[in-house]
């Protein structure tokens, strides 16, 4: 294939090339390699070239017939497979992600595309009734979805292929063309992905990469051409986008700090292994990593000791390991963050369970107990290897504790009680619920996307296709 990386400068990708670098250069440090990256920043005249070919390639191709999108997506699944170990190579340099695990999200990202392309085959709209009101009668109507024409697809650091395909195959299958944003940390797997794909067929323009950081992002939401923007990282961010994409539509899925109750009818042995997976797998850099652990007060100290020994278990090292579990944060600065909430919960009266023991990137399972409301851990989201055990008196408390959050993303309960299940299913506030999976498991059939603060709008197959496209009614007088 081209070679989307040639050179010591990224830079953005339009109309199927690299754009020569400008002058705005920044540098990110490679978590996994610890190399240095530099990049081109895309200024606000770049995002224009960009959304600009974009909205060429939407229009020489519209309409659309699902063939063509079908095509369209058969170009992004054969450039993921072709270029699988090269993907997840780069993920595991860039981001840290352990190797095994970065070649388990390439495969993930493979599955839906695929998903998507069957989706395509029984995607339709619907005839409506319009004889039920006499004005009606003999009259038919229908409704069908339309492209929006250019999506903006702006996405974080954590899982470079999947979050980005979760955006761009759902764009593609809906006949829009797609400008991604990629977080700096992601920007090499990104234009990896791109010319892959343009050297299996896809059309120029149809997917175009902006290199750079925040101005970037603002500029590609703020631009009027852009259809639809669709969003995956914070909160602080996310309302900034929002307030610059204004009345045009607005997707997203913003922070999380996931409850998992334990119940005291669960398996033990089971959410303890499950839950300490769900919290420190890819060090907690995960929306729906589980941060809180609600445990009813019988079975707290019995819990509290099988999940410590889950996450000592698991084994913490470098990315390019086969056998971590655990690899480096992000960056200097996450760590940083990270412990700082750790010991401002240490210094409002909590304490460890598991302490951290941190060498550079790398942070050991940390578990704090004795947690207080005082403490910022109580309501900030961690997206570290960070969980907190809370003891709940019983399963009313346990409820309520879960739903003392600005977030409601996923969450979780641990129970064999019918009754209960059903009573957090009407009763916790997030979006997605898994009773008896922890709160990182993620199928990608079902709809998912947040309650409260946790943002607008669903992901999932179907569901993505659907905020990425909108509707259109046709009504006829046929008598």
């Amino acid at each position: 294939m081209k070679n989307a990386l040639a050179g010591e400068v990224q830079s953005s990708f339009i109309d199927g090339v690299l754009v020569a670098p400008g002058a705005a250069r920044m540098s990110w440090r490679q978590a996994g390699s610890g190399g240095m990256l530099a990049i081109a920043e895309a200024d606000e005249d770049v995002v224009a070239r960009a959304v600009a070919s974009a909205r060429r390639a939407f229009l020489a191709q519209r309409p659309s017939p699902v063939t063509v999108r079908l095509r369209h997506l058969q170009c992004l699944r054969d450039a993921l497979s072709r270029e699988a170990a090269a993907l997840a190579r780069l993920i595991s340099e860039d981001v840290g992600k352990p190797i095994r695990v970065a070649r388990g999200e390439v495969a993930r990202g493979l599955q839906f595309v695929e998903a998507c392309m069957s989706e395509l085959s029984h995607l339709g709209g619907e005839v409506l009734p319009l004889d039920a009101v006499s004005a009606g009668v003999g009259r038919i109507g229908y409704t069908r979805r339309f492209p929006y024409g250019v999506v903006g697809a702006i996405t974080p650091f954590n899982a470079p292929v999947n979050l980005l395909v979760q955006k761009l195959a759902p764009a593609l299958a809906a006949g829009n063309a797609c400008v991604a944003k990629p977080a700096p940390a992601s920007l090499r797997t990104a234009l990896h992905l791109a010319a892959a794909a343009v050297e299996a067929g896809l059309p120029p323009g149809m997917m175009n990469v902006l290199a750079g950081d925040k101005a970037a992002a603002l500029a590609l939401a703020g631009h009027p051409d852009v259809g639809v923007v669709s969003f995956t990282g914070g909160v602080q961010a996310g309302e900034a986008l929002a307030r610059a994409t204004g009345v045009r539509r607005f997707v997203s899925e913003l922070g999380s700090s996931a409850a998992n109750v334990v119940l005291a009818d669960a398996d033990l042995e089971s959410a303890a292994a499950k839950i300490a997976a769900a919290a420190f797998e890819a060090s907690g850099q995960q929306c729906i990593s589980a941060q809180r652990v609600i445990v009813e007060a019988g079975v707290y100290d019995a819990f509290a000791a099988r999940f410590a020994a889950a996450a000592e278990r698991m084994r913490v090292g470098p990315a390019d390991d086969e056998r971590t579990d655990i690899g480096p944060l992000v960056s200097q600065a996450s760590a940083d963050r990270i412990m700082g909430l750790c010991e401002d919960a240490i210094a409002h009266g909590a304490r460890y369970r598991l302490a951290p023991r941190r060498e550079g990137l790398i942070l050991s399972p940390v578990i704090v107990e004795a947690l207080t409301p005082a403490a910022r851990l109580w309501y900030e989201e961690v997206f570290g290897p960070v969980a907190v055990l809370i003891r709940a008196d019983d399963a009313d408390d346990a409820l309520a504790l879960a739903n003392d959050s600005p977030f409601g993303l996923q969450g979780a309960v641990f129970t064999r009680s019918l009754g209960h299940a059903f009573r957090f299913a009407e009763s916790f506030e997030v979006g997605a619920l898994w009773v008896n999976e922890a709160s990182r498991f993620r199928l990608d059939m079902y709809p998912f996307g947040g309650m409260k603060l946790s943002g607008t709008g669903r992901e999932g197959v179907r569901y993505a296709i659907e905020e990425l496209s909108q509707l259109k009614f046709t009504g006829m007088a046929w008598q």
